[in-house]
Protein backbone atom coordinates (compact mmCIF):
# COMPACT_ATOMS: atom_id res chain seq x y z
CA UNK A 1 0.00 0.00 0.00
CA UNK A 2 0.96 3.77 -0.44
CA UNK A 3 0.43 5.87 2.17
CA UNK A 4 1.01 9.62 0.89
CA UNK A 5 -1.50 12.41 0.78
CA UNK A 6 -0.78 14.96 -2.00
CA UNK A 7 -3.56 17.58 -3.06
CA UNK A 8 -3.56 16.81 -6.87
CA UNK A 9 -5.45 19.98 -8.45
CA UNK A 10 -8.13 18.71 -11.40
CA UNK A 11 -7.01 20.86 -14.62
CA UNK A 12 -10.23 21.47 -15.52
CA UNK A 13 -9.62 24.91 -17.60
CA UNK A 14 -7.19 22.94 -19.44
CA UNK A 15 -8.04 22.24 -23.44
CA UNK A 16 -6.47 19.03 -23.72
CA UNK A 17 -8.25 17.70 -20.32
CA UNK A 18 -11.42 19.01 -22.04
CA UNK A 19 -10.49 17.44 -25.11
CA UNK A 20 -10.35 14.13 -23.59
CA UNK A 21 -13.04 13.83 -21.82
CA UNK A 22 -15.20 14.97 -24.90
CA UNK A 23 -13.44 11.71 -26.38
CA UNK A 24 -14.91 9.64 -23.91
CA UNK A 25 -18.13 11.04 -23.66
CA UNK A 26 -19.02 10.28 -27.38
CA UNK A 27 -16.87 7.40 -27.57
CA UNK A 28 -19.25 6.00 -24.90
CA UNK A 29 -22.43 7.14 -26.18
CA UNK A 30 -22.70 5.20 -29.46
CA UNK A 31 -25.06 2.05 -27.87
CA UNK A 32 -27.04 3.63 -24.89
CA UNK A 33 -28.41 6.48 -26.55
CA UNK A 34 -30.02 4.44 -28.78
CA UNK A 35 -30.82 1.57 -27.03
CA UNK A 36 -34.37 2.89 -25.69
CA UNK A 37 -35.40 3.12 -29.67
CA UNK A 38 -34.23 -0.18 -30.73
CA UNK A 39 -38.82 -1.62 -30.08
CA UNK A 40 -39.23 1.35 -32.74
CA UNK A 41 -37.09 0.36 -35.20
CA UNK A 42 -38.81 -3.05 -35.22
CA UNK A 43 -41.74 -1.39 -36.64
CA UNK A 44 -39.73 1.18 -39.30
CA UNK A 45 -37.94 -1.58 -41.30
CA UNK A 46 -40.28 -4.16 -40.61
CA UNK A 47 -37.47 -6.09 -38.76
CA UNK A 48 -37.60 -9.01 -36.16
CA UNK A 49 -36.32 -9.19 -33.09
CA UNK A 50 -32.70 -10.24 -33.89
CA UNK A 51 -32.68 -7.97 -36.85
CA UNK A 52 -33.49 -4.86 -34.11
CA UNK A 53 -29.88 -6.51 -32.31
CA UNK A 54 -27.72 -6.06 -35.28
CA UNK A 55 -27.94 -2.50 -34.87
CA UNK A 56 -26.03 -3.24 -31.48
CA UNK A 57 -23.61 -5.65 -32.66
CA UNK A 58 -22.92 -3.95 -36.05
CA UNK A 59 -21.59 -1.22 -33.78
CA UNK A 60 -19.50 -3.08 -31.45
CA UNK A 61 -17.97 -5.91 -33.98
CA UNK A 62 -15.23 -3.54 -34.97
CA UNK A 63 -14.16 -2.38 -31.74
CA UNK A 64 -12.87 -6.46 -31.44
CA UNK A 65 -10.39 -6.17 -34.45
CA UNK A 66 -9.70 -2.57 -35.27
CA UNK A 67 -8.95 -1.12 -31.75
CA UNK A 68 -5.14 -2.45 -32.12
CA UNK A 69 -4.27 -1.55 -35.19
CA UNK A 70 -5.75 2.09 -34.32
CA UNK A 71 -3.42 2.34 -31.34
CA UNK A 72 -0.78 0.99 -33.87
CA UNK A 73 -1.75 4.01 -36.39
CA UNK A 74 -1.60 6.46 -33.35
CA UNK A 75 1.89 5.35 -32.09
CA UNK A 76 2.91 5.91 -35.35
CA UNK A 77 1.78 8.93 -37.15
CA UNK A 78 0.56 10.82 -33.78
CA UNK A 79 -2.55 11.34 -31.68
CA UNK A 80 -4.01 14.08 -33.49
CA UNK A 81 -3.65 12.55 -36.89
CA UNK A 82 -5.67 9.39 -35.98
CA UNK A 83 -8.24 10.92 -33.20
CA UNK A 84 -9.73 13.98 -35.17
CA UNK A 85 -10.78 11.74 -38.25
CA UNK A 86 -12.19 9.35 -35.18
CA UNK A 87 -14.55 12.37 -34.10
CA UNK A 88 -15.90 13.24 -37.87
CA UNK A 89 -15.93 9.48 -38.98
CA UNK A 90 -18.56 8.81 -35.81
CA UNK A 91 -20.41 12.10 -36.53
CA UNK A 92 -21.07 11.73 -40.07
CA UNK A 93 -21.93 7.77 -39.59
CA UNK A 94 -23.82 8.03 -36.98
CA UNK A 95 -25.55 11.68 -38.17
CA UNK A 96 -25.78 10.12 -41.53
CA UNK A 97 -28.62 7.09 -40.00
CA UNK A 98 -31.05 10.21 -39.15
CA UNK A 99 -31.90 10.82 -43.06
CA UNK A 100 -33.44 7.41 -43.16
CA UNK A 101 -31.35 4.80 -44.79
CA UNK A 102 -32.95 1.35 -45.77
CA UNK A 103 -32.30 -1.10 -42.97
CA UNK A 104 -28.95 -2.27 -44.71
CA UNK A 105 -27.91 1.47 -44.97
CA UNK A 106 -28.11 1.78 -41.42
CA UNK A 107 -25.86 -1.47 -40.35
CA UNK A 108 -23.17 0.17 -43.24
CA UNK A 109 -23.61 3.08 -41.32
CA UNK A 110 -23.45 1.65 -37.57
CA UNK A 111 -20.18 -0.49 -38.63
CA UNK A 112 -18.27 3.06 -39.75
CA UNK A 113 -19.65 4.13 -36.97
CA UNK A 114 -18.54 2.04 -34.44
CA UNK A 115 -14.91 2.14 -36.16
CA UNK A 116 -14.84 5.69 -35.00
CA UNK A 117 -16.30 5.09 -31.41
CA UNK A 118 -14.08 2.34 -30.80
CA UNK A 119 -10.86 4.16 -31.24
CA UNK A 120 -12.06 7.17 -29.57
CA UNK A 121 -11.97 5.26 -25.75
CA UNK A 122 -8.76 4.54 -26.93
CA UNK A 123 -7.31 7.64 -27.72
CA UNK A 124 -8.49 9.67 -25.04
CA UNK A 125 -6.78 6.84 -22.71
CA UNK A 126 -3.93 6.90 -24.27
CA UNK A 127 -3.86 10.69 -24.44
CA UNK A 128 -4.44 11.00 -20.26
CA UNK A 129 -1.02 8.72 -19.92
CA UNK A 130 0.86 11.43 -22.55
CA UNK A 131 -0.21 14.05 -20.62
CA UNK A 132 -0.30 13.22 -17.08
CA UNK A 133 1.64 11.41 -14.94
CA UNK A 134 2.30 10.23 -10.79
CA UNK A 135 -0.95 11.69 -8.49
CA UNK A 136 -2.41 13.96 -11.27
CA UNK A 137 -2.76 10.84 -14.13
CA UNK A 138 -4.56 8.55 -11.32
CA UNK A 139 -6.50 11.98 -10.51
CA UNK A 140 -7.75 12.20 -14.34
CA UNK A 141 -8.18 8.43 -15.07
CA UNK A 142 -10.96 8.79 -11.76
CA UNK A 143 -12.93 12.02 -13.37
CA UNK A 144 -12.63 10.28 -16.89
CA UNK A 145 -14.22 7.17 -15.74
CA UNK A 146 -16.56 9.22 -13.51
CA UNK A 147 -17.90 10.98 -16.94
CA UNK A 148 -17.79 7.74 -18.45
CA UNK A 149 -20.57 6.12 -15.84
CA UNK A 150 -22.73 9.21 -15.59
CA UNK A 151 -22.88 9.28 -19.77
CA UNK A 152 -23.67 5.71 -19.58
CA UNK A 153 -26.41 6.55 -16.81
CA UNK A 154 -27.60 10.28 -18.64
CA UNK A 155 -27.60 8.65 -22.49
CA UNK A 156 -30.30 6.27 -22.17
CA UNK A 157 -32.55 8.65 -20.76
CA UNK A 158 -31.68 11.43 -23.35
CA UNK A 159 -32.30 8.75 -26.13
CA UNK A 160 -36.00 7.92 -24.95
CA UNK A 161 -36.84 11.94 -24.98
CA UNK A 162 -35.26 12.17 -28.41
CA UNK A 163 -37.08 9.04 -29.51
CA UNK A 164 -40.32 10.84 -28.46
CA UNK A 165 -40.12 13.51 -31.15
CA UNK A 166 -39.32 10.73 -33.91
CA UNK A 167 -36.97 7.45 -34.04
CA UNK A 168 -34.16 9.11 -35.87
CA UNK A 169 -33.77 12.04 -33.99
CA UNK A 170 -31.33 10.35 -31.55
CA UNK A 171 -28.95 9.54 -34.58
CA UNK A 172 -29.09 13.28 -35.08
CA UNK A 173 -27.53 13.88 -32.15
CA UNK A 174 -24.11 11.89 -32.81
CA UNK A 175 -23.72 14.99 -34.85
CA UNK A 176 -22.48 16.25 -31.69
CA UNK A 177 -18.82 14.59 -32.72
CA UNK A 178 -18.80 16.59 -35.30
CA UNK A 179 -18.67 20.46 -33.04
CA UNK A 180 -16.59 18.52 -30.98
CA UNK A 181 -13.45 17.51 -33.79
CA UNK A 182 -14.14 20.79 -35.30
CA UNK A 183 -13.12 23.05 -31.68
CA UNK A 184 -10.00 19.51 -31.17
CA UNK A 185 -8.81 20.54 -34.24
CA UNK A 186 -7.72 23.92 -32.83
CA UNK A 187 -7.21 23.48 -29.14
CA UNK A 188 -5.89 19.69 -28.85
CA UNK A 189 -1.83 19.63 -28.63
CA UNK A 190 0.13 16.67 -30.00
CA UNK A 191 2.05 14.98 -26.76
CA UNK A 192 5.63 15.10 -26.87
CA UNK A 193 6.61 11.44 -26.94
CA UNK A 194 10.30 9.68 -28.03
CA UNK A 195 10.29 8.67 -32.04
CA UNK A 196 9.41 5.50 -32.79
CA UNK A 197 11.56 2.85 -34.11
CA UNK A 198 11.36 0.98 -37.20
CA UNK A 199 8.29 -1.29 -37.59
CA UNK A 200 9.82 -4.19 -37.37
CA UNK A 201 11.50 -3.43 -34.09
CA UNK A 202 8.33 -1.48 -33.21
CA UNK A 203 5.81 -4.51 -33.86
CA UNK A 204 8.42 -6.77 -32.00
CA UNK A 205 8.66 -4.42 -29.16
CA UNK A 206 4.93 -4.19 -28.32
CA UNK A 207 4.45 -8.40 -28.95
CA UNK A 208 6.73 -8.36 -26.19
CA UNK A 209 4.93 -6.20 -24.03
CA UNK A 210 1.36 -7.19 -24.87
CA UNK A 211 2.89 -11.09 -23.84
CA UNK A 212 4.72 -10.14 -19.93
CA UNK A 213 2.79 -11.71 -17.68
CA UNK A 214 1.49 -8.57 -15.82
CA UNK A 215 0.31 -7.77 -18.95
CA UNK A 216 -1.75 -11.14 -19.51
CA UNK A 217 -3.02 -10.53 -16.47
CA UNK A 218 -5.07 -7.19 -17.08
CA UNK A 219 -5.87 -8.62 -20.62
CA UNK A 220 -7.84 -11.62 -18.35
CA UNK A 221 -9.49 -8.90 -16.10
CA UNK A 222 -10.78 -6.13 -18.52
CA UNK A 223 -12.13 -9.47 -20.66
CA UNK A 224 -13.71 -11.29 -17.29
CA UNK A 225 -14.94 -7.35 -16.38
CA UNK A 226 -17.13 -6.92 -19.51
CA UNK A 227 -18.16 -10.75 -19.89
CA UNK A 228 -19.50 -10.59 -16.66
CA UNK A 229 -21.53 -7.29 -16.94
CA UNK A 230 -23.05 -8.02 -20.36
CA UNK A 231 -23.75 -11.76 -19.93
CA UNK A 232 -23.69 -11.84 -16.19
CA UNK A 233 -26.28 -8.42 -15.74
CA UNK A 234 -27.32 -7.12 -19.15
CA UNK A 235 -28.49 -10.02 -20.65
CA UNK A 236 -29.14 -13.08 -17.52
CA UNK A 237 -30.20 -10.69 -15.16
CA UNK A 238 -32.24 -8.76 -17.57
CA UNK A 239 -34.04 -11.91 -18.38
CA UNK A 240 -34.61 -12.92 -15.02
CA UNK A 241 -35.77 -9.48 -14.24
CA UNK A 242 -38.66 -9.96 -16.88
CA UNK A 243 -39.93 -13.73 -16.57
CA UNK A 244 -39.82 -13.87 -12.99
CA UNK A 245 -40.21 -10.14 -11.56
CA UNK A 246 -42.44 -9.42 -14.25
CA UNK A 247 -40.58 -5.95 -14.53
CA UNK A 248 -40.91 -3.80 -17.65
CA UNK A 249 -38.17 -2.22 -20.33
CA UNK A 250 -38.06 1.04 -18.23
CA UNK A 251 -38.09 -0.44 -15.03
CA UNK A 252 -35.49 -2.68 -15.69
CA UNK A 253 -33.74 0.34 -17.51
CA UNK A 254 -33.77 2.31 -14.19
CA UNK A 255 -32.36 -1.00 -12.03
CA UNK A 256 -29.42 -0.95 -14.78
CA UNK A 257 -28.97 2.87 -13.91
CA UNK A 258 -27.50 2.12 -10.38
CA UNK A 259 -23.91 0.42 -12.32
CA UNK A 260 -23.50 3.65 -14.10
CA UNK A 261 -24.45 6.06 -10.82
CA UNK A 262 -21.96 3.58 -8.29
CA UNK A 263 -19.34 3.71 -10.76
CA UNK A 264 -19.16 7.26 -11.44
CA UNK A 265 -19.25 8.24 -7.79
CA UNK A 266 -16.29 5.53 -6.64
CA UNK A 267 -14.61 6.31 -10.21
CA UNK A 268 -14.81 10.27 -9.33
CA UNK A 269 -13.02 9.26 -5.85
CA UNK A 270 -10.15 7.18 -7.86
CA UNK A 271 -7.55 9.70 -7.08
CA UNK A 272 -8.09 9.65 -3.25
CA UNK A 273 -8.72 6.01 -3.36
CA UNK A 274 -5.31 5.43 -5.25
CA UNK A 275 -3.19 6.95 -2.67
CA UNK A 276 -4.03 4.06 -0.36
CA UNK A 277 -4.01 0.84 -2.87
CA UNK A 278 -1.87 -0.05 -5.59
CA UNK A 279 -3.97 -0.61 -9.15
CA UNK A 280 -3.52 -4.42 -8.77
CA UNK A 281 -4.96 -4.08 -5.32
CA UNK A 282 -8.19 -2.11 -6.45
CA UNK A 283 -8.85 -4.47 -9.33
CA UNK A 284 -8.36 -8.06 -7.07
CA UNK A 285 -10.87 -5.28 -4.70
CA UNK A 286 -13.55 -4.43 -7.52
CA UNK A 287 -13.62 -8.24 -8.62
CA UNK A 288 -14.63 -8.83 -4.76
CA UNK A 289 -17.35 -6.36 -5.30
CA UNK A 290 -18.51 -8.28 -8.88
CA UNK A 291 -18.60 -10.85 -6.63
CA UNK A 292 -20.63 -10.27 -3.98
CA UNK A 293 -22.86 -8.62 -6.35
CA UNK A 294 -23.50 -11.24 -8.40
CA UNK A 295 -24.21 -13.69 -5.18
CA UNK A 296 -26.64 -11.20 -4.07
CA UNK A 297 -28.29 -11.08 -7.20
CA UNK A 298 -28.79 -14.81 -6.77
CA UNK A 299 -30.29 -14.62 -3.63
CA UNK A 300 -31.78 -11.50 -3.48
CA UNK A 301 -35.90 -11.53 -3.65
CA UNK A 302 -37.23 -8.78 -4.58
CA UNK A 303 -35.55 -6.66 -7.35
CA UNK A 304 -35.20 -3.76 -4.36
CA UNK A 305 -32.60 -5.69 -3.31
CA UNK A 306 -31.29 -6.28 -6.34
CA UNK A 307 -31.04 -2.91 -7.20
CA UNK A 308 -28.76 -2.62 -4.36
CA UNK A 309 -26.61 -5.32 -5.54
CA UNK A 310 -26.32 -3.54 -8.73
CA UNK A 311 -24.58 -0.73 -7.08
CA UNK A 312 -22.52 -3.05 -5.34
CA UNK A 313 -21.44 -4.29 -9.38
CA UNK A 314 -21.12 -0.61 -10.06
CA UNK A 315 -18.81 -0.18 -7.14
CA UNK A 316 -16.33 -2.51 -8.43
CA UNK A 317 -16.92 -1.44 -11.92
CA UNK A 318 -15.82 2.35 -10.76
CA UNK A 319 -12.21 0.57 -8.90
CA UNK A 320 -11.64 -1.88 -12.11
CA UNK A 321 -11.56 0.30 -14.98
CA UNK A 322 -9.47 3.34 -13.72
CA UNK A 323 -7.20 1.36 -12.79
CA UNK A 324 -6.81 -1.12 -15.86
CA UNK A 325 -6.21 1.97 -17.86
CA UNK A 326 -3.38 3.23 -15.32
CA UNK A 327 -1.48 -0.12 -15.76
CA UNK A 328 -1.27 0.06 -19.11
CA UNK A 329 -0.87 3.29 -19.75
CA UNK A 330 2.04 2.93 -16.45
CA UNK A 331 3.22 -0.13 -17.83
CA UNK A 332 5.51 0.82 -21.17
CA UNK A 333 6.32 4.33 -22.61
CA UNK A 334 4.43 6.85 -24.74
CA UNK A 335 5.73 5.07 -28.06
CA UNK A 336 3.80 1.96 -27.55
CA UNK A 337 1.01 3.58 -25.47
CA UNK A 338 -1.40 3.29 -28.04
CA UNK A 339 -1.13 0.30 -29.08
CA UNK A 340 -1.64 -1.37 -25.43
CA UNK A 341 -4.55 0.65 -24.70
CA UNK A 342 -5.50 -0.62 -28.21
CA UNK A 343 -5.22 -4.58 -26.91
CA UNK A 344 -6.94 -3.71 -23.92
CA UNK A 345 -9.98 -2.24 -25.37
CA UNK A 346 -10.22 -5.20 -27.70
CA UNK A 347 -10.34 -7.24 -24.95
CA UNK A 348 -13.39 -5.19 -23.21
CA UNK A 349 -15.14 -4.94 -26.87
CA UNK A 350 -14.77 -9.08 -26.74
CA UNK A 351 -16.07 -9.84 -23.32
CA UNK A 352 -18.96 -7.63 -24.20
CA UNK A 353 -19.69 -10.01 -27.57
CA UNK A 354 -18.79 -12.76 -25.99
CA UNK A 355 -20.79 -12.45 -22.61
CA UNK A 356 -24.05 -12.15 -23.60
CA UNK A 357 -24.20 -15.84 -26.30
CA UNK A 358 -22.30 -17.14 -23.36
CA UNK A 359 -24.66 -17.20 -20.89
CA UNK A 360 -27.75 -17.79 -23.06
CA UNK A 361 -26.46 -20.60 -24.89
CA UNK A 362 -25.28 -22.24 -21.71
CA UNK A 363 -28.16 -21.47 -19.66
CA UNK A 364 -30.58 -22.66 -22.54
CA UNK A 365 -28.57 -26.07 -23.93
CA UNK A 366 -27.63 -27.09 -20.52
CA UNK A 367 -30.63 -26.64 -18.38
CA UNK A 368 -34.23 -27.95 -19.31
CA UNK A 369 -35.27 -24.16 -17.72
CA UNK A 370 -33.67 -21.09 -18.94
CA UNK A 371 -34.33 -19.18 -15.67
CA UNK A 372 -32.69 -21.84 -13.68
CA UNK A 373 -29.40 -21.91 -15.66
CA UNK A 374 -29.27 -17.98 -15.51
CA UNK A 375 -29.49 -18.51 -11.82
CA UNK A 376 -26.96 -21.25 -11.56
CA UNK A 377 -24.87 -19.25 -13.63
CA UNK A 378 -24.66 -16.57 -11.92
CA UNK A 379 -24.38 -18.98 -8.18
CA UNK A 380 -21.17 -19.95 -9.90
CA UNK A 381 -19.90 -16.46 -11.74
CA UNK A 382 -20.78 -15.37 -8.41
CA UNK A 383 -18.91 -17.57 -5.64
CA UNK A 384 -15.47 -17.92 -8.46
CA UNK A 385 -15.44 -14.28 -8.86
CA UNK A 386 -15.55 -13.58 -4.97
CA UNK A 387 -12.70 -16.22 -3.75
CA UNK A 388 -10.30 -15.67 -6.92
CA UNK A 389 -10.53 -12.06 -6.38
CA UNK A 390 -10.52 -11.79 -2.74
CA UNK A 391 -7.41 -14.15 -2.40
CA UNK A 392 -5.53 -12.31 -4.82
CA UNK A 393 -6.31 -8.67 -3.09
CA UNK A 394 -5.17 -10.44 0.12
CA UNK A 395 -2.11 -11.91 -1.37
CA UNK A 396 -0.81 -8.61 -3.13
CA UNK A 397 -1.84 -6.43 0.13
CA UNK A 398 0.63 -9.11 2.12
CA UNK A 399 3.34 -8.53 -0.50
CA UNK A 400 3.32 -4.81 -0.69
Amino acid sequence: MTSSRTRVDIPWTSATFQSVLACSLIGVMGVPLISPLLPDLRAVFGISDAQAGLVITAYTLPGVFLTPFIGLLSDRLGRRTVVLPLLFLFGLAGGGIALEPSFRGVLALRFLQGVGGSGLMVLAITLIGDFYDGERRNTVMGINGSAIGIGAAAYPLLGGALAAMHWNVPFAFFGLSLAVGAVALFTLEEPEIEDTPAMRTYVSRVVSAVLVPRALGLWAAAFLTFFLFYGGVLTALSLLLSDVHGLSAGQIGALFSMVSIANASIASQYGRISHRFEPQELVALGFVGFGVSLLGIWAAPTPILISAMLLCFGLGFGLVMPSLNTSVTSLVSGELRASMMGVLTSMLWLGQTVGPVAFTSVASAAFDDPVRGYRLLLLFWGTATLVSGGLVFLALVRRN
